[in-house]
């Protein structure tokens, strides 16, 4: 290298250096000036008992598009903006013990979001915001199966409120904000990123978590999850982990799925359309198949049919089994639902309006049409349609498997569909049983199964 590029270097080593500042300012005045617009368009306040018009407030459908992120030399101006919003949740139940938790306002006339958990025993509920003022809250709704609650503080209005926004557009990655009040101590911020979407961990029927590295310790449960556009994109779950960095919160997609359902009914009441669905594997060509249509459901009076592939519900394209559930039990009876199915390589759409989802108790006897077999499975003749969306013969699929029965014992699942029972092709009941009685009594029976995109030769002793 030659002086003079040596030279040219250094230059431009200096100009860089003595741009730091000047970079740092624009991005500060960028995040201050985003945020600053974010809050211009509040939405009108309703005097009347009940909140009248749109429940929460979203970003309009025509606001210029953000650059390409850079992050931000502080997130001040972020958490000053949306801070106001957050509040602390202090309930009391019958014996004075003290649950604490986080909420966040969604309506200038007092609604509060948070985790029924913090809400579910209490006796009192003091909502306290980030001005310091303090007020008596009282439950509107909630629902344990998504630990979600909403709250309504009384004769108030004009609150900062936070804006919702859409979870479904989050990418692991992404960074997110969260706000809580960990240990009793207030409004505390911590941020992280997207570690992961649509985390099924087991702690009820309608698992679908974010995922987050952000710190979240007890008393932040019930906060808000935002995004970097300063938009409440999950609900923060303190779940003991037995592991550091990892952190979850309900997507506020199902939130607002939920949310009229608790402000109108007070609980949610389950919208349930009726008929039973596999998954086949996943990619392109592998939606959800529909395995039976209950007589009289909304499904079967909508026009779906077993051979069905789902590929949609209320416009949104699902994949999986837990999101046609989750989608569907969110909504309450009565809702009118639009259902996007692929039927021998063409697209319908049929609409369906929900029924009240039956009793525990109900769904499992339609799920077993009332046959448990001695093996220790539940089995319906699959539908000659169905069968063929799965790859698969006629056959009997497995509807439930007794826990602790000969089935479970030799690795049988729900959905597996069984084909052949000691060498002989089954594809009703009467079949079963004629194979069943050739078993000599205590011998293994061989089953010959199939799962997903193969099939096996399994052995059940009874």
């Amino acid at each position: 290298m030659t002086l003079g590029s040596r030279a040219t270097v250094r230059a431009l080593i200096l100009v860089a250096v003595l741009s730091v500042p000047a970079l740092a300012q624009t991005v500060d005045e960028w995040v201050k000036a985003k945020i600053s617009a974010q809050r211009t368009s509040n939405a009108p306040v309703s005097q009347s008992p009940l909140p009248s018009g749109q429940l929460w407030r979203e970003r309009p459908a025509k606001s210029p598009p953000l650059p390409d992120f850079v992050p931000p030399t502080s997130l001040a101006p972020l958490v000053k903006a949306v801070r106001p919003g957050v509040v602390n949740i202090a309930a009391r139940n019958e014996g004075s013990t003290r649950s604490l938790g986080s909420g966040f306002v969604i309506n200038p006339e007092g609604l509060v979001v948070t985790n029924n958990h913090v809400v579910e025993r209490a006796q009192s509920i003091e909502v306290r915001l980030a001005d310091g003022r303090s007020f008596a809250g009282t439950v509107v709704g909630r629902d344990p199966s998504t630990d979600l609650a909403l709250l309504r503080i009384a004769n108030v209005k004009d609150l900062p409120t936070v804006t919702l926004g859409d979870s479904d557009e989050l990418e692991i990655g992404d960074w997110v904000v969260a706000i809580g009040n960990p240990f009793g101590l207030d409004t505390s911020v911590t941020h992280g990123l997207i570690s992961a979407r649509e985390r099924v961990i087991g702690v009820g029927p309608f698992d679908d978590f974010i995922q987050t590295n952000a710190l979240i310790n007890p008393g932040n449960s019930g906060g808000p999850l935002f995004d970097m556009n300063g938009d409440v994109v999950g609900v923060t779950t303190a779940i003991t982990s037995q592991g550091q960095g990892i952190g979850f919160a309900v997507p506020i997609n199902l939130v607002k799925d939920l949310l009229p359902n608790l402000l109108h009914n007070g609980r949610p009441e389950r919208g349930w359309l009726g008929l039973n669905v596999q998954e086949v594997g996943e990619g392109d060509g592998k939606a959800p198949v529909v395995v039976d249509v209950f007589a009289g459901s909304p499904a079967e009076k909508a026009g779906l049919k077993p051979g069905d592939r789902v590929v949609g519900i209320g416009g949104k394209p699902v994949q999986r089994y837990q999101q046609i559930l989750r989608k569907i039990a969110l909504l309450a009876p009565g809702s009118a639902v639009k259902i996007d199915v692929i039927r021998g390589g063409r697209s319908f759409d049929f609409s369906a309006t929900l029924a009240q989802r039956p009793s525990l108790e109900a769904l499992r006897a339609m799920n077993s049409g009332g046959r448990v077999d001695a093996l220790g499975f539940a089995v319906r003749p699959l539908d000659p349609n169905a069968a063929a969306s799965l790859g698969t013969q006629p056959g009997l699929r497995i509807e439930a498997v007794v826990p602790g029965g000969a089935a479970e014992r030799a690795g049988l699942s729900t959905g597996d569909v069984i084909t052949e029972v000691n060498r002989q092709p089954v594809t009703t009941l009467k079949d079963l049983d004629a194979a069943l009685s050739e078993s000599e009594p205590g011998e293994p029976v061989l089953l010959k199964l199939h799962r997903g995109s193969s099939s096996r030769y399994v052995a059940v002793k009874p």
